[in-house]
């Protein structure tokens, strides 16, 4: 009861703590997306803190499960306590955090947040360089088909009366700094999020199945963070593992790989359960080769 308890008390606090943090610094990078965007979005603090909450409860999922597995894997945890209280501890704070946010959603949104982005003489522009082309709106971004005067190096200003066709602002100048690896995962921890919300809309039982398939397939991975005597190369090991999980779960849900999927089932089980069907099949296959490996290891130090 000890090591329960002590498991649990981690796996809590490192859920909590990852979620409080994702949450507030994906709610700033979301102001930052939003303030590139013109014309503005209408968009809500409440709005951008809910969608950032959403995507942060993936991340401490995935991060609190490996955690979780990496410090019982240490201090050498029964196998079959953790995956077991792992998976209740997950299942229990998924629910209960997408539940609030569910209900939070349905909270009056208070004014719309802004920024002023410029009157009339507002310059657009794709490019931080004085040598590209751009675009000045001579009535602001309130009225972004009416007069405007296109800047083209080396040329005179060209002058355009009122348009009728669609014409789409483009972004603000700001470079994107950020590596592709981060962005990659930031965009298959977002769809993730948006699958958990679909699920939970879906209903309890929806969410159940897809929620209980991803937490046992997380938890089968506990062989995989043994595999090293070294913490800190099976902690890179797990991150990896977790990673390549995340991966396949975009892959599987693409629109593409579900119509395969759904051609090739011809109907005998549901579209939607095929996933977590999958999940659950590669789950009880590590599941059952770590258990092989735990009964080989115990005939040997018997031997011995």
């Amino acid at each position: 009861m000890k090591d329960f308890a002590k498991q649990a008390l981690l796996f809590c606090t490192s859920f909590l703590i990852i979620i409080v943090v994702a949450s507030a610094l994906k709610f700033l990078s979301l102001r930052v997306e939003w303030a590139k965007n013109l014309p503005a979005k209408p968009e809500t603090s409440l709005t951008l803190l809910i969608a950032a909450s959403h995507w942060a409860l993936s991340l401490a999922l995935f991060s609190s499960i490996l955690f979780s597995l990496c410090y019982s894997a240490r201090k050498k945890y029964s196998a079959l306590m953790t995956v077991i209280s792992i998976m209740c501890l997950s299942f229990l704070f998924c629910i209960g955090f997408s539940f609030i946010l569910d209900n939070w959603e349905s909270v009056p949104t208070g004014e719309h947040i802004g920024i002023p982005l410029g009157d009339k003489g507002l310059i657009l522009s794709n490019s931080l360089s004085r040598n590209e082309t751009a675009i000045i709106l001579l009535n602001g971004k309130s009225d972004p088909l009416g007069q405007r005067v296109s800047a083209v190096p080396d040329q005179p200003l060209i002058y355009h009366e009122a348009s009728n066709t669609s014409f789409s602002l483009p972004p603000i100048p700001f470079n994107n700094t950020t590596p592709m690896f981060l962005d990659s995962l930031s965009i298959d921890i977002r769809l993730n999020a948006e699958m958990f919300q679909i699920k939970y809309g879906e209903g309890f039982i929806s969410y159940f199945i897809f929620a209980f398939s991803l937490i046992f397939l997380l938890c089968s991975l506990g062989h995989a963070i043994e595999f090293s005597a070294w913490p800190l190369a099976n902690l890179f090991l797990g991150i990896l593992a977790f990673r390549g999980i995340l991966a396949f779960e975009t892959f599987l849900n693409n629109p593409e790989m579900q119509e395969m999927i759904a051609s090739y089932l011809n109907g005998m089980i549901p579209l939607a359960l095929a996933v977590p069907f999958i999940f659950l099949g590669i789950g009880l296959l590590l599941h059952l080769y770590s258990f092989l490996v735990f009964i080989i290891k115990r005939r040997n130090d018997d031997e011995y």
